[in-house]
C-alpha cells in the first residue's frame, strides 16, 4: 500500500534537501554542479553576496531572458522564481546554522579530507534526491528546471537534447567565470564531472522508487 503524501510537503522537503546537497558539496569542494557553480563563483569573488543571495541574481537573469524568448509573461511564471528565492534563503541558513558548512568559520577546503569526502558523498546522493522531488510535485521548480522545460516544449526541442545543451553552456559560463574572476579553475572538478554522469540514471531509480511507495495528494 502506498503513503499519500502531500505536494506541499514533497515540495518544501525538495528545497530543504536540495539546498543542504548544495552546501555539502560547497564545504566538500570537490566541484559544484554547473548550474550552481555561476552563482558561487559570484559570492565568492564579490563577498557582498552570500550564496543564496547571488542565486536570487543568477536565477534573475534567467528569469528575464526566459521571457523575452518566449515572448510574454505570465503571473504564474514568478512561481518558478519564488522557488528560487525559498532555495536560497534556506542555503544560507544551513551554511550559517552549521559549522561545518560555515565559510566564516570553515574556509572552503580547509575541512579534514575524510570529512570532505563524507560531505561529498551524502551531498551527492541527497541533491539527486532532492532534485527528484522538486520534478514530483505540482509546483513550480527554480528558474533553471522551469527554462528548459518551457523553452524546448515552446520550441519543440527534446527535452534530454535542450537539457544537455543548457548544461553545457552553464558549464562555459562557470569556465568563462572562474577564468576571468579568479585565473583558476574554481568551483568545476571532478564532482562536477560525476554529478554530469550520474545525475541522470539517478534521478530516473529515485523516481521509480518514489511512485512504487508514495502517492501524492494537494492539500
Amino acid at each position: 500500500m502506498k503513503i499519500r503524501v502531500s505536494h506541499e510537503l514533497v515540495y518544501i522537503l525538495g528545497a530543504a534537501i536540495l539546498s543542504l546537497a548544495t552546501a555539502m558539496l560547497a564545504a566538500a569542494d570537490f566541484g559544484l554542479s554547473v548550474i550552481v557553480s555561476p552563482a558561487y563563483l559570484v559570492s565568492v569573488k564579490t563577498g557582498l553576496l552570500t550564496f543564496g543571495q547571488a542565486e536570487y541574481v543568477v536565477q534573475g537573469i534567467l528569469f528575464i531572458l526566459f521571457c523575452i524568448i518566449m515572448r510574454k509573461i505570465k503571473l504564474l511564471y514568478f512561481g518558478a522564481f519564488l522557488s528560487g528565492i525559498i532555495y536560497g534563503f534556506i542555503l544560507d541558513l544551513w551554511r550559517t546554522w552549521i559549522p561545518h558548512l560555515n565559510p566564516d568559520i570553515y574556509p572552503t577546503g580547509t575541512l579534514p579530507i575524510q570529512l570532505r569526502i563524507v560531505y561529498f558523498v551524502v551531498g551527492f546522493f541527497i541533491n539527486v534526491l532532492g532534485v527528484t522531488l522538486y520534478f514530483k510535485n505540482r509546483y513550480y521548480p527554480q528558474v533553471y528546471e522551469f527554462f528548459v522545460k518551457g523553452v524546448s516544449e515552446k520550441y519543440h526541442i527534446e527535452l534530454p537534447k535542450f537539457k544537455l545543451a543548457f548544461d553545457l553552456a552553464f558549464l562555459a559560463l562557470s569556465l568563462i567565470l572562474t577564468l576571468v574572476m579568479f585565473h583558476k579553475i574554481v568551483a568545476i572538478g571532478v564532482g562536477t564531472l560525476i554529478m554530469a554522469c550520474c545525475n541522470g540514471p539517478l534521478i530516473g531509480a529515485y523516481s521509480r522508487w518514489f511512485d512504487k511507495h508514495f502517492e501524492l495528494k494537494s492539500r
